[in-house]
Order: C-alpha cells, then structure tokens, then sequence
C-alpha cells in the first residue's frame, strides 16, 4: 500500500493541542502556522485506524489487561526492528513516557536528590524533576566538528559528586543525535562506576536515518541492562500520542518491582482500552507505512537543507540523525531573550518551540517539526524567509 503523506488534514476545531492551542501558547490574535509541539500531520497506518475501528464498535469500554499477543507485538517489535532481545517479564507499563520518569523519581530518588540532564534537551525533563524538587545536575553536550558530542570529562566530575539517576534521550531531542554504541559504553562505564540509575528514553527509536541505527541502550550489556530503564512508546512513530500508551521495561526486578509500586500507588496500573490495541496494532502491521513515512520524512530534511541554504544562508541547521525535529541556529541575527520568538511569530506568523525551553545551550535557538505535508513546511519556511528579509525586520 502506498501512503500520501503530502495530502493536508485539517486538524482545526479537533481539540488538538498543536493545531488550537497555538494561538493561545504564542499569545497573539493571529493566524500562526504550528510547527512547534512534536506530533505529525500525517494520520497513523491504515492497519492501526481499522483495528481501533473495530474495537470501538464492541461498546463495551470496560477496564483492560495487558493481553500475551500486546505483550508478543512488543517484544518482536524489538527483535526485528532494534535486534533487541526484551523478555516478556520485563515490561511494565505507563500512561505516557513523562508520567513514568515521575514515577521514577518518584520511586528511586528522594527531594534533594541530584539527577542528570544532558541540554538542550527535552523540556519535560526538567519540569517533572523541578516539581519533584530534585536538583537538576545539567551536563551540557557540546559541538565537536560539526555536531552534538556527549562531555564525558564533565559527566564524570558530575557523577563524583553523588548523582542518583541520569535522564538519557537516545535519540537525542532536540538536537537529533542518535548515540553510538561507543558513546553510550562510556556512557554506561561511568554509571556503573559510580552507581548511577540511567533512565533511557527512547521513544525516538524508530525514527531513525540511515545509515545511523539505533541501539537500545540496555541491549549493551547485561550490567547496562540491570541498572537502567527504557522507557518505549509507539507513540512518536505512528502518531499515537493522544492515546496515552508505553511499554517501561525493567530487567532488575527489583526497579520493576518499585516502579509499578509507584504505579498503584498513583492508580496508573491499567492500561489504556485503545491504547493497548493501537501498540499492538502498530508493531503488528506498521511497518510498511513507518519505513515509507522515513523516506518523506528524509525528503522533508533535504528540503529544509536546500532552502536554508538558498534563502537563508544565515539560519544553520543542526543535520538531524533521527527524530522529525530541526534544531535551528539563528544566533547570526544577534536576538536575545524572547525577541526572535517575538519577531518569527509577529513577522513569519509560524510558532516554533523556542530554544531556551530545553536548557543550556538552546539560545538563539528554534525547532521546528518537520512531520508534515511539504506544502505545509513550504509555507512556513516562505513565511519566515519574507519576515526575515523584510525591511521591518532588519530596521529593528
């Protein structure tokens, strides 16, 4: 089957966060385009809608278990696509990736606890560890020969100081890396030499460029493995957000035992009635429409590319190895603070998430969501290039 990815779906008046709550985030009164908050525009597989239809039409919307054939998809899933061995044992489950890292904190740390983040990085990271009051330890990346390198000189002398738990984003948002083996064993060495849990968000996995691979970051090892915990999702890769669905998996069953502690003590044990469906769905029959969807999204980075560099030679563009996110460069335009923000969604009338929400190193910053409908990515990049090439603009 063949999937179009460039038709437009209007997601307007569908109570969608991107889509009609864009107005109210960039507090303005104008018609903004929203390629800011990570979910695409693009509907999930064919296989997954028909397979939600039909449970639907039982109408019967009762309280759900995690069947064997959710838990099989799950672990095949990971055999076939990441050559990843997961044990049916290991799996738990939670309503959402950032609901789980609270949990986590929650079970294993105590206020005052110190916990890694590698900026810029996802923002949730540091509003679930903020609420929780957990100090946040940031152990910066930092550009090497043109890209994203991990510090571990830093991340060492961080360590040394007691750290209880490291956020890893494996592949990275927003900056796009996906991690080596390489990096994530020297990672891995210097957990396990100072004792530090490393909680592995991957819920990027699967959207991936070649020739980069993804490597789970508990497939390394079996003391990797034992001291960590990956935090899966089909989410990100077939459109599934608003469904509220993640496989935690645990292979201590000690950290398994204290996770879903946490999860009944918060009453968040029982799974989704569609969610469950969707997962299995998704690694059961998505496959053709995930690895069509890689080469539009591949197609979709060489088009921001080639009119950055035609148009606007001044914004840079951090090559994205994974994810469906451009991390981009505006420092050349000397705008500090909430000025940029300001001037793209005044001028440009595009909303991007601004780069000092994820921490040290996002200054003078945008991402933007490259998942959509080219005509869409089209009219954002025209709107920016005419904003900032204006005569409004360069007087200011």
């Amino acid at each position: 089957m063949n999937y179009d990815f460039n038709k437009v779906h209007n997601r307007q008046n569908t109570a969608s966060k991107k889509w009609d709550a864009v107005q109210s985030h960039f507090e303005t009164n104008e018609e903004v385009l929203p390629l800011w908050v990570a979910d695409m525009d693009f509907k999930a597989p064919d296989p997954v809608i028909e397979a939600l239809e039909q449970r639907a039409s039982q109408g019967i919307y009762g309280y759900t278990i995690k069947t064997d054939s959710y838990l099989d998809s799950i672990v095949s899933w990971f055999k076939h696509r990441h050559n990843w061995m997961i044990d049916k044992e290991w799996i738990s489950h939670s309503p959402g990736i950032i609901p789980a890292l609270s949990l986590m904190i929650h079970a294993f740390t105590e206020p005052g606890d110190k916990i890694i983040v590698q900026p810029p990085v996802h923002h949730a990271f540091y509003r679930v560890l903020r609420l929780q009051e957990r100090q946040v330890v940031e152990n910066p990346l930092h550009w090497k020969n043109g890209d994203y390198m991990m510090d571990f000189e830093d991340l060492e002398r961080k360590l040394k100081n007691g750290v209880k738990m490291l956020f890893l984003c494996n592949p990275h948002n927003p900056v796009g890396r996906v991690w080596t083996e390489e990096e994530l064993k020297v990672l891995g060495d210097l957990c396990l030499k100072y004792n530090c849990l490393v909680v592995s968000d991957e819920v990027w996995c699967d959207i991936v460029y070649e020739p980069n691979i993804h490597i789970p970051y508990a497939s390394i090892s079996s003391n990797f493995a034992n001291q960590s915990i990956t935090c899966l999702s089909p989410s990100k890769t077939f459109n599934l957000m608003g469904l509220k669905t993640s496989a935690i998996v645990l292979p201590n069953n000690t950290l398994k035992e204290g996770f879903e502690n946490a999860l009944n003590k918060f009453s968040l044990a029982a799974p989704s009635y569609f969610g469950i469906t969707a997962l299995e769905a998704s690694y059961n029959n998505g496959e053709e429409w995930l690895d069509q969807l890689l080469t539009y999204l591949k197609e979709n980075i060489q088009f921001i590319n080639q009119f950055l560099k035609k148009y606007l030679p001044d914004v840079q563009l951090t090559h994205p190895e994974g994810t469906y996110l451009a991390w981009l460069d505006f420092s050349a335009f000397k705008l500090y603070d909430n000025h940029l923000k300001n001037i793209i969604v005044e001028k440009a009338n595009v909303g991007f998430d601004e780069g000092p929400i994820f921490g040290a190193g996002g200054e003078s910053f945008m991402r933007l969501n490259f998942a959509c409908p080219r005509s869409i990515l089209d009219k954002g990049l025209q709107n920016l290039y005419h904003a900032l090439s204006s005569d409004t603009f360069t007087s200011i």
